[in-house]
């Protein structure tokens, strides 16, 4: 890992097509471009290789997944390796027949897989049924080193659950990635679409100010039907509304993307403002940890004997 004080990451916010070979080769000139425009960080939306299918359950879609190792993590770790440049990238992973993961690879710039992390939520919504495709992670969440820096990637639902923001900075993350599939159902946006909007930015700058790190989300763009090759779901589908964003420490926007077009935006990491942050705000070194198991506890029912108090766990002595 670099011993530089900075390093610069980029978000590819992209529009996906039918085809899942055109949204793979345009995912690979992003990585270039980026490279370019000097990232040493590139992280993908999720699931960049198709359209997000899961607004319908259909068995045949399956055939979309892969291996990793597989086809796809081998082109990707050579784009990275021949752009000298980290990526993160969102799969559909084929674990075993019949289990199968939505799944972040992490590759150096050297093209080795520095980590692979399945995402821990799966979403059960409306035109989001991800948990008839993937079934939970079980890697646990995580941190790894990259040439450039130790970062952490989620995916998408997890940004919502302070619990994986905070387990993944607290193992050294300096910059958290959400590669993202999020957006409006047409007949909602003009009535909530900005309150949504607003409840996921908010969110996740608040894992950035709670954890001292920088958050870095990485959606998609426009209308989509799930459509891969010709075949589509039914109904208004889903319109992605973009707004990827990294934000610092203090919870500050530094790089955003527009709403409706594809963009790729660049943004500093500073280590030494991640230090002066945590050292006026010292939420980790204040943490009760002693007093945190209840949190392992799916919900404390106040008529249960004892959950009043579930949260002591020895006397305090004055």
């Amino acid at each position: 890992m670099t011993t530089s004080h900075k390093f610069t990451v980029a978000l590819v916010q992209m529009r996906m097509s039918a085809d899942p070979a055109a949204n793979f080769s345009a995912a690979l000139v992003h990585i270039r471009q980026a490279a370019n425009l000097g990232a040493q960080v590139v992280c993908l939306p999720e699931l960049f290789r198709t359209q997000y299918f899961c607004q319908r359950e259909e068995l045949a879609l399956f055939e979309l997944a892969e291996q990793i190792p597989g086809p796809s993590t081998a082109k990707l770790a050579e784009a990275a390796r021949e752009a000298k440049i980290a990526v993160v990238a969102s799969l559909f992973e084929r674990r075993a027949p019949g289990l199968y993961h939505n799944t972040a690879v992490t590759f150096d710039s050297d093209g080795r897989i520095a980590g692979v992390y399945r995402k821990m939520h799966i979403p059960d919504d409306p035109l989001y049924y991800e948990k008839y495709y993937f079934a939970p992670g079980d890697l646990g969440f995580q941190a790894v080193d990259t040439s450039a820096g130790r970062v952490g990637t989620l995916v998408c639902w997890d940004q919502w659950y302070p619990e994986g923001a905070r387990i993944t900075a607290l193992q050294g993350a300096e910059v958290l990635f959400y590669p993202t599939a999020i957006g409006w159902h047409p007949a909602e946006k003009e009535e909530y679409g900005a309150a949504q909007y607003d409840a996921w930015k908010t969110i996740q700058r608040a894992h950035a100010i709670a954890n001292g790190v920088y958050v870095a989300a990485v959606n998609r763009v426009g209308l989509e039907h799930g459509d891969i090759s010709g075949n589509r779901a039914p109904g208004p589908g889903l319109e992605f509304w973009g707004g990827s964003f990294l934000a610092d420490p203090f919870g500050r926007v530094i790089a955003q993307a527009g709403h409706d077009a594809e963009e790729i935006i660049l943004g500093e990491v500073d280590r030494s403002l991640i230090e002066e942050t945590r050292r006026n705000w010292p939420f980790l070194r204040d943490r009760r940890v002693d007093a945190y198991a209840p949190i392992t506890q799916r919900f404390l029912d106040p008529a249960q004997p004892g959950a009043k108090h579930a949260g002591e766990t020895h006397k305090e002595k004055k």
